[in-house]
């Protein structure tokens, strides 16, 4: 077991409600009792299982972390505080956001909050392939079945999400049987993991970003829109939550229009021009209020 000390306090509250939003049929376990929150995550040595305990208060410094044979190895431990986004400096984050009338109050309820990202770049992008224009659940439900169908068997009673080679090789055709979306969606799942089992990589492309190299995101963000069935709101949910985009927006999304009084999209979009180059924890505020007030 291991411990993990964030940059600043977490609000664990609505980082439970988005684990358990999320959890994905076979490939993860949400004890809704105690918060805590197991899944598998990939690392050099192979997929493993991971629990992450964030403990009984509404905010904490520690994520607790284990795996069923010992001491988490470092590169585990790396993909845990990337995906829970424990290096975020939130007082400088809210200190900016909080100069906005409209997010002021969101702040101050809900100190400390993510932007919950990933623990595997082409997982989450997938998931968002497959999340398209229809609801969580039904996005969970998707994924699901794909796990089932095409998934890694790991530890504890878990299933590894599929890797693109694996999802590429089974074609659009499968993919379709299989999870049940549409056959333009199954054609885009399969469009991305091709490209990302021929050399697409996300996870890489947010490794360099995080060292500084700006551009690298960017080109992955093209990279994306270039290929066939992904569009800006995909593009920008993957730069968000893989590429660690802190500023990504997504003005044409549902929830968020919602949140802001059922605008259109390019007035969201405009109306969040003050909030950079935090838009990024901007749309979780609203996301939050949103679906979890």
């Amino acid at each position: 077991m291991s411990d993990l000390v964030a940059r600043t306090p977490v609000n664990t509250v609505p980082l439970r409600r988005w684990l358990l939003a999320h959890a994905l049929s076979g490939a993860e376990r949400h004890d809704a009792a105690t918060g805590a929150h197991t899944r598998v995550v990939p690392s050099p040595d192979g997929p493993v299982v991971v629990t992450v305990d964030l403990g009984p208060d509404a905010r904490t410094d520690v994520v607790r972390v284990r795996t069923p044979d010992g001491d988490p190895s470092d590169a585990v431990l790396a993909a845990v505080r990337r995906w829970l986004d424990l290096d975020a400096d939130t007082d400088a984050v809210e200190a900016a956001l909080a100069a906005s009338p409209e997010l002021a109050p969101l702040v101050a309820a809900r100190p400390g909050l993510r932007v919950p990202r990933t623990v595997d770049g082409a997982e989450t992008a997938l998931l968002t392939v497959l999340g398209q224009q229809v609801s969580l659940a039904a996005a969970r439900t998707f994924g699901g079945r794909l796990v089932a169908a095409h998934g890694r068997p790991a530890a504890d009673g878990l299933t590894a999400f599929p890797t693109p080679a694996a999802l590429a090789a089974a074609g659009p055709d499968a993919l379709r049987a299989t999870t049940g979306v549409t056959g333009a969606r199954a054609l885009a799942l399969h469009t991305l993991a091709a490209a990302l089992a021929n050399g697409l990589d996300l996870d890489a492309a947010a490794a360099d970003a995080a060292r500084g190299d700006r551009d690298a995101a960017r080109r992955a963000h093209a990279d994306l829109l270039a290929l066939r069935g992904i569009g800006p709101w995909t593009a920008d949910y993957v730069a968000l939550r893989v590429l660690g985009d802190s500023d990504a927006f997504l003005g044409s999304d549902l929830v968020l229009r919602r949140a802001l009084g059922g605008i259109a999209a390019r007035e969201a979009t405009a109306r969040a021009e003050p909030w950079r180059p935090w838009r990024g924890y901007a749309l979780l505020h609203l996301w939050t209020h949103e679906v979890f007030a």
